[in-house]
């Protein structure tokens, strides 16, 4: 028996040449994980062919993964340039049908292998489900195996030379974009102040209510040499120190309500410790530190949230996610039983919980098998559609009950390139087998038609996503693969950045951009 015709020889021989290949760099640009779909269709010219069920397997796997991670900021993403993402969807997908139409009205190419070469110039298999459907042709599945092969290479070629066609350094998008991310969630600072406003002397905490009028949080109190936690019913008494933690405008409340800034620090009191403590507790989760009742049950406060690597002020209402980190002080006698609340066990962050990942894998593929009809026009949103609508859902929701849909970075990293490695390796394979055969029965011509399809509209979208929308280029990337749902294309971005900016884009855009596709090839069925 030849090894090449055992499948997880052959899938892992792809893999291991591809990490090989995807090293090395010209011009300090390297292929990364992607040159494994290369390799595999080289392998797939040569007639090998890795079974479609592990395609399957790693497409689900990454979508859900992507689908997860982006889910919560996916929505709140959504609210802030939504309508400028959908735009440019909307302008890369039409602009594709555009020149669909042109192809088969002008250049007499059959309409039913136009609108297969429409689907697969767009890597869309729901597209191709759907031309078939409404064709009722093969030809519709030969033109998407025409298209498909450059649709897959020619994305991953495109974004991966944009930043230097545009003359763009990475590193200095990705400063900007954190940039962004640090005026939308401001660096979290610590100073002290002295009670000098005779406003406030004489008068409660609670009374003042200072959370709410300063945004801050006051994490101690100097009074007569006794440092303390305050509580509500502390008093206000002219000379007091008070330490306050909270954003720099946060802080200029707290100087204008109590009094000037001061050099002067406090040493936390001896009965008082500090410590940070990870939320690992499911019971907590998706709970408000208000419903927690922290300072009068224990005498503790939380100073600070840090989540996905940002620095967070909390407040009452500030809702708690499985993994942030949290900066409690407390009396000693009470940290035991507060650290019991919140969890602090690293062990939770490093399991995998598979029941959440497949149960909500199992949503998905319900979800994308429902078909939504008006009349004679219907359409669905397919494996990797359903699957990614789902995901960012459940990462938006986070728990349900007992069931806690996210997962920690790292895990979610490796199911992800698990996923890709998979589907890279299959996919590629698949596409390298009918390479030649599709060139022979239909030559040259169709295949530059499908590339016109594929490049035409990613310039378009390009030009006015950088010159007129003046876009970020890492959300312009990630536009431009959710939008071409091109899942090689995200994996090519997602190993030139450090930041989830590309995988936000491309979750944003990805549902839109399939509907959109859909809803085209249907009307040039009937044009």
């Amino acid at each position: 028996m030849s090894l090449f015709s055992n499948s997880y020889f052959v899938l892992f021989l792809i893999i291991f040449i591809g990490f090989i290949i995807g090293r090395i760099k010209i011009k300090g640009i390297s292929l990364d994980v992607s040159a494994v779909i290369f390799v595999a269709l080289f392998f797939g010219h040569y007639g090998v062919v890795v079974p479609k069920d592990f395609q399957y397997l790693g497409l689900v796997l990454f979508i859900f993964t992507v689908g997860i991670q982006a889910g919560p900021s996916f929505f709140e993403s959504f609210k802030k340039n939504g309508r400028e993402l959908a735009l440019l969807a909307g302008l890369l997908v039409v602009s594709a049908g555009l020149i669909t139409f042109l192809v088969y009205y002008f250049g007499g190419v059959d309409k039913n292998l136009s609108i297969g070469l429409l689907s697969g110039s767009l890597t869309s298999t729901p597209g191709l489900a759907v031309a078939i459907d409404v064709t009722g042709s093969s030809l519709a599945s030969i033109g998407y195996g025409i298209g498909y092969p450059f649709g897959v290479i020619g994305v991953i070629i495109f974004v991966s030379f944009l930043p230097k066609i545009l003359r763009a350094n990475v590193k200095e998008e990705e400063y900007k974009y954190k940039g962004e991310m640090a005026t939308e969630y401001p660096e979290i600072l610590q100073k002290h102040f002295i009670v000098e406003n005779e406003n406030v002397i004489g008068k409660s905490f609670k009374e003042l209510n200072v959370r709410f009028m300063t945004k801050a949080v006051i994490s101690r109190v100097l009074q007569n040499n006794i440092a303390f936690v305050p509580e509500p019913e502390t008093i206000f008494r002219k000379g007091d120190l008070i330490k306050a933690v909270g954003t720099e405008e946060a802080l200029e409340r707290v100087k204008l309500l109590i009094g000037p800034e001061t050099k002067k620090s406090i040493s936390l009191s001896s009965n008082f410790d500090v410590k940070s403590l990870l939320v690992t507790n499911k019971e907590v989760v998706k709970k408000s530190l208000g419903q927690l009742h922290l300072l009068n049950k224990y005498r503790a406060t939380v100073t600070r949230i840090r989540r996905s690597g940002i620095n967070l002020s909390p407040s009452p209402s500030s809702r708690l996610q499985f993994g942030d980190k949290i900066m409690v002080i407390s009396s000693k006698e009470n940290m035991q039983k507060v650290t019991r609340i919140f969890g602090n066990d690293d062990k939770q962050l490093s399991n995998t919980d598979f029941l959440p990942i497949s149960f909500g894998i199992i949503l998905g593929i319900l979800v994308g098998k429902l078909s939504i009809t008006f009349g004679d026009f219907s359409f669905s949103l397919g494996l990797t559609g359903g699957i990614l609508l789902l995901a960012l859902i459940l990462g938006r929701t986070g728990k349900t009950g007992p069931i806690m849909w996210t997962m920690t970075g790292a895990a979610n990293q490796i199911l992800r390139q698990f996923g890709l490695l998979f589907f890279l390796a299959a996919v590629g394979t698949s596409a390298g087998s009918s390479l030649e055969a599709t060139f022979e029965n239909y030559g040259i011509e169709l295949f530059l038609y499908g590339v016109l399809i594929t490049l035409i509209p990613m310039i378009i979208t390009t030009i006015v996503a950088k010159y007129f929308l003046k876009m970020n280029l890492l959300t312009l990337l990630g536009t431009l693969t959710g939008s071409m749902t091109s899942t090689p294309g995200l994996a090519a971005v997602d190993n030139m950045v450090d930041t989830d900016a590309p995988a936000l884009a491309y979750a944003t855009v990805y549902p839109i951009a399939m509907v959109l596709l859909i809803i085209i090839i249907q009307i040039l069925s009937i044009v």
